[in-house]
């Protein structure tokens, strides 16, 4: 929702319908038009090149999952655009709070960036938040751009 606030156009794709309807609930209520999509990531393919970000948020899969999903997003991303991965990072089980706690789900960025052939990774970063009161979470952050053609 933040995005279309922005003006972007925003496809947003989850599993659960669920999530997808109280997003829609909050989106129609503060007036922002979103393309909503229902889908399962391991068998849903968006088209390709058709995005300027493809944001991936909290996906946390076992790597052989991972990977392809990973693959179909950055195939998505339009010359020029980026591509942004936002997890919590592996060492978040022993130092932060929160999240996953499998070590076969997590990962750092560095682990992702070898995996984009083609892309100009312009960052990659372990980010700790702390939320007031709270215990620490940390965060493994990518972001990648598909040069210009």
């Amino acid at each position: 929702m933040w995005l279309a606030r922005l003006g972007w156009h925003v496809t947003a794709v989850d599993f659960s319908q669920v999530a997808l309807d109280r997003a829609r609930g909050a989106a129609e209520a503060a007036g922002l038009t979103v393309d909503w999509v229902v889908a399962d990531l391991l068998e849903w393919r968006p088209p390709a090149h058709a995005f300027d970000l493809v944001a991936l948020v909290f996906l946390h899969l076992p790597s052989e999952e991972r990977l392809p999903i990973y693959a179909a997003a950055a195939e998505a991303v339009a010359p020029g655009g980026r591509l942004l991965v936002v997890g919590h990072d592996r060492s978040n089980i022993a130092e932060g709070s929160g999240g996953p706690q499998d070590q076969a789900v997590l990962f750092t960025a560095d682990e992702i960036a070898p995996d984009l052939d083609g892309f100009v990774v312009e960052r990659t970063e372990r980010v700790v938040r702390r939320p007031p009161g709270g215990r620490p979470m940390i965060d493994a952050v990518l972001v990648a751009m598909r040069p210009p053609s």
